[in-house]
């Protein structure tokens, strides 16, 4: 699961270094922000630092 999210998160930034579209920009750094996010909760996880499962 993490390699697919770097793989994302590199062609999310090669995206955004390329895009010239103001609105397209922010969509993407949305969408990088996103995926950087979910990298450090899978990387919490397989560390051992947060419980994956809900606490109900």
């Amino acid at each position: 699961m993490t390699y697919e999210l770097e793989i994302q998160i590199e062609e999310l930034r090669a995206e955004l270094k390329n895009a010239f579209d103001a609105d397209e920009r922010r969509e993407i750094a949305a969408e990088l922000e996103l995926a950087e996010a979910e990298m450090i909760v899978a990387m919490a996880e397989q560390h051992g630092l947060v419980d994956a499962e809900p606490p109900f």
